[in-house]
């Protein structure tokens, strides 16, 4: 019998540190996660600064508990797995550097991995039956990427967001109807209970048939706000909500079920934060039983940032003789993949 392969991950991108047990790739021993979400919601969104300093107290606390959680000693640990990209560059840097140390000191072998291939990964924790190929949409608070998977590993970028990401979009949106922070979740939750059709708004065209764009939706939305702040109107909120939360999951079914029509994708998953996203989640159910092929979506818990999914990724770097020297640095606006013809 082959001895499992434990990897430690360690998760620092952006407002969540967070460390996890991953056995063969597939296997969650622990997922510990410290929030930031108390520390930011005074200012809105997320201060880098802040982030950063947390970071730095929270590393070594949640790389205990996640080994105390698996019931493991550092020992039987066969490697360590960090996320170096993208994100906020101080972020990243505490993570890095963190593991580089335990890396050295532990004398583990490290493996990088970029952050949104962690989310894509994310699909293998709650789908172990799920194999590439497969064309997989990642929508979170910075990306929205249409991403071709045909290996471990490999990944073709199929289309991607022109400006605003749709987690982004989310939480401006939210923010001008006066949602606290994080305003993505809660604009879910409020729009459950209003008319998607209440307020139409602008159906984005990009020149990339696969490609988004939610900056005009956004500006017709707030616009449309404003104006009827300007004249005294009550503002329907949950109606508002309902209005943005459908546009903007159409947007992100719609070009999703297009690429995998087109490119005669066998398999179609989901991935990020937005992923947890209750419309988006029974739209995309829909579309793809009526193109008769099944839907991979992480469980609610896996769809927001986490180190498991960073430990499933890592697994199958590691197979592929993957390891960071201890030269390793933060790459902030790393890329996951290249549309063909864009430029190096």
């Amino acid at each position: 019998m082959t001895k499992p392969f434990r990897i430690l991950a360690l998760e620092s991108s952006c407002d969540e540190t967070a460390a996890a047990v991953v056995e063969d790739g597939r296997r969650i021993l622990s997922n510990v996660i410290f929030s930031q979400i108390d520390l930011h919601a005074l200012y809105g969104g997320v201060v880098p600064e802040i982030a950063s300093r947390a970071h730095v107290e929270a590393c070594s606390r949640v790389i205990d508990l996640a080994l105390q959680e698996a019931g493991l000693p550092m020992k039987e640990i066969d490697a360590l797995a960090v996320t170096y990209g993208p994100g906020l560059v101080g972020a990243l840097l505490i993570g890095v550097s963190c593991m580089k140390g335990l890396s050295y000191a532990a004398h583990k072998p490290l493996v990088a991995v970029n952050h949104i291939e962690g989310h894509i990964s994310a699909n293998f924790l709650t789908h172990p039956e799920l194999t590439p190929p497969f064309v997989c949409l990642v929508v979170s608070g910075g990306h929205s990427h249409l991403v071709r998977v045909p290996d471990y590993g490999v990944y073709e970028l199929l289309g991607q967001t022109y400006d605003d990401a749709a987690g982004e979009a989310f939480d401006k949106a939210a923010r001008v109807l006066g949602l606290p922070y994080p305003g993505g979740p809660r604009m879910d939750v409020l729009a459950e209970e209003g008319d998607p059709h209440y307020l139409p708004l602008p159906t984005p065209h990009t020149p990339g048939r696969y490609d988004y764009s939610f900056s005009g939706m956004k500006t017709a939305f707030i616009n449309a706000v404003h104006q009827a702040t300007q004249k005294g109107e009550q503002l329907k909120k949950a109606d508002l909500a309902a209005s943005f939360r459908y546009a903007v999951c159409r947007a992100l079914t719609d070009k999703a079920i297009l690429a995998a029509s087109e490119t005669g994708a066998k398999q179609l998953a989901m991935a990020g934060g937005v992923s947890a996203n209750k419309l988006l989640r029974r739209m995309m159910s829909e579309e793809a039983g009526k193109l008769g092929i099944p839907l991979y979506m992480p469980e609610i818990g896996l769809c927001t940032d986490n180190a498991a999914m960073i430990g499933s990724a890592a697994y199958y770097r590691f197979l592929k003789g993957e390891v960071a020297q201890l030269t390793l640095n933060a790459v902030p606006a790393l890329r996951l993949a290249m549309k063909r013809g864009d430029p190096v």
